[in-house]
């Protein structure tokens, strides 16, 4: 019997050091900019124009900026906006995406080869943005925040994975449910479902995050700015050369407050969701793309 050693040598521990260095250095760059926008964001005036308007490590700080962009009414109703089509966006896309994917992951299914072929058609090819315009406007969801949430309501690529994810899953469990008298629906919420659980989250992150970071859609089908997400008003405040009006703050607080801190902080309520909530999913992001992407 053989044994194979355990032990590092200087080398192998010379390859950790600079795996984990190289490794730092790039979290390093990929983190900054987020600590940057943070720092700038929490920085008084005087001591951002003292530095010419780069910070590293303040030395007063301020949350006036979050105060102002607070009360003014357009970031809260942005915010709300952004919040309600994230949550019954990414509700209603797991539920139709796992409607379509659980049967075509049956290969009984008629026509199952067609509808496949013509959901990854709609991935090589599209009708455009202006015929996608007029598609909008006939069904009345212009100027509606179902014009956020409606179209697109299913990502083929995403229904690949969690169609490839069902695939995987054992035939037995299945047929027992049967066997103890459960439906193709009861099967599928009861028995399936439970055992999908990376994968649902894998996915529901993946339309969490296209409908918080929504923009395009809020510009083309949106006039009205009370219905604007996040991205569309931060988008706006960075084109507009005065803040107080855009987000109707009196302009004697741009006296203490520079109009970049406040986008700063605007940026920071954009981006510190996401932050907050993916921890949770991790463990099952690297799961559920690994297993729904391959078929064993």
């Amino acid at each position: 019997m053989s044994f194979v050693s355990s032990h590092k040598t200087k080398g192998d521990h010379a390859a950790d050091v600079a795996i984990y260095t190289v490794l730092g250095l790039f979290a390093l760059v990929t983190l900054f900019p987020l600590y940057y926008v943070a720092i700038v964001s929490i920085t008084p005036y005087v001591e951002v124009m003292k530095n010419g308007g780069f910070v590293i490590w303040p030395e007063h700080v301020t949350f006036q900026a979050y105060k102002e962009i607070f009360s003014s009414p357009r970031i809260p109703q942005a915010l709300k906006i952004t919040v309600f089509i994230t949550v019954v966006g990414t509700t209603l896309n797991l539920v139709v995406t796992t409607l379509l994917a659980y049967p075509l992951s049956k290969k009984s299914v008629p026509g199952r080869n067609f509808i496949l072929m013509a959901l990854v058609f709609t991935m090589i090819f599209s009708g455009g943005i202006i015929p996608l315009y007029i598609l909008v406007r006939s069904l009345g969801l212009y100027d509606s925040v179902w014009a956020l949430v409606i179209p697109g309501m299913v990502s083929t690529f995403n229904l690949l994975i969690v169609k490839t994810y069902f695939e995987n899953l054992p035939a037995e469990v299945e047929e027992a449910a049967r066997v103890d008298g459960c439906g193709e629906l009861a099967t599928l919420f009861r028995i399936v479902l439970p055992l999908s659980a990376p994968i649902m989250a894998t996915i529901g992150l993946f339309y969490g995050v296209t409908h918080w970071n929504e923009y395009f859609k809020g510009i083309f089908y949106l006039s009205d700015k009370s219905l604007m997400p996040m991205q569309v008003v931060l988008r706006s405040m960075i084109q507009t050369p005065n803040v107080s009006t855009e987000l109707s703050i009196n302009s004697l607080v741009l006296d203490a407050l520079p109009p970049e801190t406040i986008k700063m902080a605007v940026v920071v309520v954009a981006t510190l969701p996401l932050l907050i909530i993916y921890p949770f999913l991790q463990k099952y992001f690297v799961k559920g793309a690994l297993l729904g992407s391959i078929k064993g």
